[in-house]
């Protein structure tokens, strides 16, 4: 009998941009990366594009993606994210698509989700319709096709949100085994309770459609994510074999995780799944497949009714969004959930009100706003001006004027807001002050800050009285309402905040006059800067423009940099070139003549709209300028090292030779000297083998503490960039040669670099270039056999390449 087995991944980060920036701040969280977004791409969603398959030696015989052979779902937002900040895992994750079609009939095995993961039978009618449109549009933008399946968030499902999917052309959607209710054979009578996870089922909706329906096998699923069976490739394949029953036909085992189950929750888990996928498919176990084909090959035999409000992840429906049903993650034993309902509230009460404002905003442009809105996903792809052009002359057909096409973006940017604001994570966890919550409630300030600027209506009071409701569980936090007044609106950004870091960026940048910070483009009318040692002075007139809502905003500024973190700013009016002259003038007299004192004064009277410094600056902005001034102190220090080490080296070698023992200041200052002279061979520009091999024996000498993970950090860079330039000249056998030295020489001083992208390009060029019996030809003679030797040194063993390639 035939068999058949589907792997699904849920693989999702909710939004996690600073509202008014549209960009991730640093997360110390998620250190040593700079981010949640960073660290779960490098330990999850790139090992699945690129994993590997060991032998029994733990030698790599095969790197492969893991996505082209199961069934997986990205969100849309960490697609974004991804697309900007890990290009090359997002390409293979879009590549995998298109080699699952080919190893499918045609079916890709990318499924498409709910653009911001909220929870949607708790949603209104009209945020549902948008948020599936949004994931439709935004599934054909990356993957270019029309997805067949969708995922919802949560898995919380209710009969308006599928028969809104069918509608749009969605033919299946994954739930939970709890989640059906009841099920039959198509023409039986009778029902039977509960579910079949080994079949699959069509829902009849009330428009007289249907839509299919799979149920994954639960068990199985709780094997993956909490029971520890990715500890083992082979038991991962096993215990999925033991979800087949004997007597039933076209049998079909399917199972649904977090897709970072596979390398950030469990170590190696892309690894267990790469090598239980092989496990199956040369034992020839059973046929793998993903939905949409199993779907195309075997109509449903049977029909389902769903427990309407239900999800994969609260046994009590949608509770967990709304009430203190009991389920939480972490917290401490007497917390409770009771602040749940109080800020759904304050979010529907405030959604409310912005549904009218944004009606009434748009009624003299558009006869169908919602449907503008629904559109609107277009300009979220692809904010380029021409873009943004085209779409207002589709959807407005006056002429419009600068200011009421800020109206406008302002209109629609508040309701992407409100809708991001009920991202399902802001009540998933253990209580309102965690940073999931913190987020969707900077989401609701960006939406009412909007909405309040575009209308006589102010509710923002209201929201923060209802908020005031919900009670935190930690005393300190207080309520709803302190947490929004204490860690919400302050970080609240205008315009001329985000000339404030203009100003600042201005001190040091090659281009002072036009700069780009974060989404706003800045450009100044008029800019003077002088210098005097460390301190710096810069003011000038500048305009800021929103790349999003296309704000413009003229205001004048000075800023004085008084070294370490010390800054003063400030600004103020647009100010006539008659009003500047005489300020400037007094600027640039007290400032050459070193009266920091004066130009602080001149400051405090001339400039008082908004006054700044170093802590008003957003988060990365502040690393970047402790960075830039200790990095001069950085030099010095070496500097004072080395004329140390160069002093005593001398002495200190004959104490060695003498078995002396060597004062630990001393050999501190020699440790210090070896750490930053590795680093920078690997940074300079300078690389050489000849220095490397003497800081080897250095260290080796001198047995030096490196900073082995700092250090490996900047080796791996140097072996991608050595790789990439042989990669454009493969002639160039001396890069092969110095590469395997380099390799050769970190392992005496047992460095760690990562080596991901290198074992990559070394088991993908190797690939390529060697024939069907495997040999190289004789004009790639020379390139393998390096090849070899650089791949036996990473860990790579080519015999199952030589042994299966197929000569082009």
């Amino acid at each position: 009998m035939d068999r058949y087995l589907c792997i699904h991944g849920h693989f999702y980060q909710p939004p996690r941009e600073n509202a008014w920036l549209e960009k991730i701040e640093i997360q110390p969280s998620a250190f040593p990366y700079h981010d949640w977004n960073e660290r779960i791409t490098r330990e999850s969603y790139y090992p699945n594009a690129f994993s590997r398959v060991l032998n029994d030696d733990g030698k790599i015989i095969d790197i492969v993606n893991n996505y082209s052979k199961i069934s997986f779902n990205f969100g849309p937002t960490v697609l974004s994210w991804m697309e900007q900040h890990a290009p090359t895992t997002y390409q293979a994750i879009l590549d995998s698509d298109k080699e699952s079609m080919l190893n499918f009939d045609g079916h890709g095995s990318a499924v498409a989700q709910v653009y911001n993961h909220l929870i949607m039978p708790l949603a209104n009618r009209k945020d549902k319709e948008t948020q599936i449109i949004w994931g439709i549009e935004d599934f054909k933008k990356r993957f270019g096709r029309m997805p067949e399946g969708m995922w919802l968030g949560e898995a919380a499902v209710d009969t308006e949100t599928l028969e809104i999917m069918a509608d749009h052309g969605i033919k299946y959607s994954l739930l939970a085994p709890r989640q059906a209710a009841r099920f039959r054979k198509k023409g039986a009578k009778d029902w039977v309770e509960g579910i079949d996870s080994n079949k699959h089922y069509n829902y009849t909706l009330p428009n007289g459609k249907t839509i299919a329906l799979f149920f994954y096998d639960g068990q199985r699923s709780q094997n993956v994510a909490f029971k520890g069976i990715l500890q083992d490739g082979k038991r991962f394949a096993e215990d999925l074999m033991e979800g087949f029953r004997q007597e039933s036909d076209r049998q079909f085992v399917h199972i649904a995780t977090d897709g970072e189950s596979y390398g950030h929750h469990h170590k190696n888990g892309d690894m267990a799944l790469a090598y239980c996928l092989r496990y199956i498919e040369e034992n020839n176990l059973t046929k793998i497949t993903n939905y949409g084909q199993y779907l195309a090959l075997f109509e449903p035999e049977h029909e389902v009714q769903i427990h309407e409000n239900s999800s994969w992840s609260c046994v009590h429906g949608v509770e967990r969004w709304r009430s203190n049903c009991g389920c939480h993650t972490g917290g401490e034993g007497h917390w409770h959930q009771k602040w749940r309902e109080p800020l759904r509230t304050a979010l529907d009460n405030a959604r409310d009100r912005m549904i009218n404002i944004y009606e009434e905003g748009l009624a003299q442009y558009s006869d169908d706003p919602w449907g503008m809105r629904n559109d609107y996903i277009r300009i979220v792809l692809d904010r380029s001006k021409a873009n943004l052009n085209r779409f207002l002359k589709k959807h407005i057909k006056k002429q419009l004027s600068d200011d009421e096409r800020t109206h406008i973006m302002r209109m629609l940017e508040m309701q992407r807001n409100a809708m991001l604001m009920y991202t399902s994570c802001g009540w998933f966890f253990n209580d309102i002050s965690g940073i999931e919550t913190l987020q969707i409630l900077q989401y609701a300030c960006r939406a009412i800050q909007l909405a309040e600027s575009e209308s006589d209506h102010r509710f923002e009071k209201d929201f923060i009285e209802d908020l005031d409701k919900a009670e935190s569980n930690v005393k300190e936090e207080g309520t709803g309402k302190d947490i929004y007044l204490k860690h919400i609106l302050p970080y609240q950004l205008s315009l001329t905040q985000v000339g404030m870091h203009y100003a600042v960026a201005s001190l040091f940048a090659d281009n002072p006059q036009s700069l780009t910070v974060l989404n706003y483009d800045c450009k100044s009318l008029f800019f003077e800067r002088k210098s005097a040692g460390l301190q710096k002075l810069a003011y000038g007139t500048t305009v800021v423009n929103s790349k999003v809502t296309t704000s413009k905003k003229e205001f004048s500024f000075v800023v004085l940099y008084l070294g370490q973190h010390h800054i003063i700013g400030g600004t103020s009016k647009r100010l006539t070139t008659k009003e500047f002259s005489p300020i400037s003038n007094a600027l640039t007299d007290a400032f050459e003549k070193s009266n920091a004192a004066l130009v602080v004064d001149i400051i405090k009277e001339k400039f008082r709209a908004h006054t700044f410094s170093f802590f008003g600056m957003f988060k990365d902005e502040q690393m970047k300028l402790v960075n830039q001034y200790l990095a001069v102190s950085e030099d010095l220090a070496y500097d004072s090292y080395r004329k140390i080490y160069d002093r005593n080296y001398g002495i200190l070698n004959v104490m060695k030779g003498q078995k002396l023992q060597i004062p630990p200041t001393l050999k501190q200052n020699i440790d210090d000297v070896i750490n930053i002279e590795f680093k920078d061979l690997f940074t300079n520009g300078h690389f050489a083998i000849a220095r490397m091999e003497e800081l080897v024996e250095e260290t080796i000498k001198w047995d030096v503490n490196l900073n082995a993970e700092l250090i490996s950090a900047k080796l791996n860079d140097r072996l991608d960039d050595m790789f990439d330039q042989f990669l454009k000249d493969l002639t160039n056998y001396g890069l092969l040669e110095e590469m395997l030295s380099t390799i050769k020489l970190y392992k005496r001083v047992d460095l760690s670099p990562l080596l991901v992208n290198l074992q990559n390009n070394v088991f993908e060029l190797s690939k390529s270039l060697i024939t069907r019996n495997g040999s190289p030809t004789d004009a790639n003679q020379v390139v393998v056999e390096l090849l070899e030797q650089v791949a036996q040194e990473i860990n790579i063993d080519l015999s199952f390449i030589k042994n299966n390639a197929v000569s082009v």
